[in-house]
């Protein structure tokens, strides 16, 4: 059976890391379904217009995902963190052993939940502070993996982020074949 993604979309979300992330798993034969907070297209940080395939209400009634990634952005990532039926999702996916990721700011929507306490993450630079986050160890990596919990610093490390996923997802030997044809230096 196929692997199976939700990518949540806020209005403001960082589309460098949307659109990299539902690639890079769209290569792997990973099935993505993007879902918007809200009915209708979601506006990007920097203007795109991204048109998710459902509402975050429509993909909730499904509990078959084995990963749900939240892309960073401002404000994008305020309003992911805003969400409490996001925030009841992301328990329930940690709670059943299934992967829970963010990128760039929206690591800090993981640790609000509680999700980072006494795990290594990296983010955005400034996002997991530890005045706020004391039970969080930053590492300021560029990709950062503990446990199920995935987490990346920003949208220059997307496409390492995307094939984190993969491998956490497919396996080494489909990260390596998708890299391959990216021709990455």
């Amino acid at each position: 059976m196929p692997k199976k993604v939700l990518i949540a979309l806020a209005q403001g979300c960082e589309e460098l890391e949307a659109v990299t992330i539902a690639d890079i798993l769209h290569r792997a034969n990973i099935t993505v379904v993007t879902a918007g907070l809200e009915k209708g297209p979601v506006k990007a940080s920097h203007g795109t217009t991204l048109v998710p395939d459902t509402t975050l209400e429509e993909a909730l009634q499904h509990d078959d995902y084995d990963m749900v990634v939240l892309p960073g952005g401002l404000p994008g990532a305020d309003h992911l963190g805003n969400d409490a039926r996001l925030a009841a999702f992301l328990k329930r996916m940690a709670d059943a052993g299934r992967y829970v990721t963010a990128i760039c700011a929206a690591p800090r929507v993981l640790a609000k939940a509680g999700l980072l306490d006494g795990k290594k993450a990296t983010c955005y630079p400034g996002f997991l502070d530890k005045r706020d986050f004391p039970k969080v160890q930053c590492t300021g990596a560029p990709v950062e993996r503990d446990g199920k919990i995935i987490t990346g610093r920003g949208p220059g490390t997307a496409m390492d982020f995307a094939l984190a996923l993969v491998e956490a997802l497919a396996g080494g030997e489909v990260r390596a074949t998708v890299e391959k044809a990216l021709v990455r230096p």
